[in-house]
Order: structure tokens, then C-alpha cells, then sequence
């Protein structure tokens, strides 16, 4: 049998039209996530009342609240990413995070790319083609699912030409 391995071909990479519509359902999701983080600190801090939570969360600042954005952040696209392969966005267009082989990336490389993502104009560099920063420092790539799947069968079909049975 032949052992060849399949290689990501990049007509299967989504476009960059795509790459922004999952920025902007995924930062949706972000701001509806923090939303309910505040309004959960909110009620319980009412409902308790404990009013040194409160006071705590008003006393923030902008440094604060970015800390907690950016945890926010990083909590969504590991778990999503980790987990799933997917975010939100992701899911809603068809898309996939793979590796050059079309596997699920390790959860190191997921990490890594979700710390990536935190480099200034990150979202911006996938404008000028379909991979951004955090793709290609993780080595991800984001594809199509439904086209990629079809292409790993027909590479594995493929690789079996030729192969004789062997019946038992």
C-alpha cells in the first residue's frame, strides 16, 4: 500500500471576502461573550450583595478591561479552535483551521495562532491574500470544509489505484 501523504493544496484556502466575514461574526460573538461576563458579575454582585465586586469592576480602567478583553479573546479562539477547528464564523461559512495535511492542528499550534492573533493589524494581513500573520507563524491554513473533505477522499482513493486486494 502507499504511504504518501496529502498536502494541503491552496486552491482550497477560503477567500479573503470569507476571511473578514469570520472576523466580524467572531467579534460579534466576542462582545455578546463579554456582555454576558458583565451582566452574570452584575446580577450576582445584586443578588449577593456584594457590592466590592461591583466596585471592583467599575474601578477597572482601560488597562482593566483590556487585560480582560484579551483574555476573552484568547479563551474563545483556543476553545473554539482547540476544540472544535472552528469558531463561530467558521461554522456558519463551511470553514476549517487545518494543517498542511489537512489535520486538525495540535492544540500547541492552536495556542500559538490565538497568541498571534494579538499582534497589532493581525486582522488586517489576510486583506492582501487569503493567509493572515496568525496563519502562516502557526503554519494554519483556513479552508473550505466541504471542498476539503472531498479532496483528501479522491488523494486516498486515488493512492489506491493499483493496490491489490488481498482477501482473507
Amino acid at each position: 500500500m502507499n504511504n504518501s501523504t496529502y498536502v494541503l493544496d491552496d486552491k482550497l484556502l477560503v477567500s479573503a471576502g470569507a476571511r473578514f466575514l469570520h472576523y466580524i461574526i467572531d467579534l460579534l460573538a466576542f462582545f455578546v461573550i463579554l456582555i454576558l461576563i458583565g451582566a452574570v458579575i452584575g446580577v450576582l454582585s445584586a443578588l449577593l450583595d456584594v457590592t466590592a465586586l461591583s466596585d471592583w469592576m467599575n474601578g477597572l480602567g482601560d488597562l482593566g478591561w483590556n487585560l480582560i478583553a484579551i483574555i476573552v479573546s484568547l479563551i474563545y479562539y483556543i476553545a473554539m479552535e482547540g476544540l472544535l477547528g472552528r469558531t463561530l464564523g467558521k461554522y456558519i461559512t463551511g470553514s476549517i483551521v487545518v494543517d498542511e495535511n489537512g489535520q486538525k492542528p495540535d492544540f500547541g499550534t492552536i495556542v500559538k495562532r490565538s497568541f498571534c492573533r494579538l499582534i497589532p493589524f493581525d486582522a488586517l494581513t489576510f486583506l492582501g491574500g487569503s493567509r493572515g500573520w496568525h496563519d502562516s507563524i502557526s503554519g494554519t491554513y483556513v479552508v473550505s470544509k466541504k471542498a476539503l473533505d472531498e479532496e483528501v477522499k479522491s488523494f486516498h482513493e486515488f493512492n489506491l489505484i493499483g493496490v491489490q486486494e488481498v482477501n482473507q
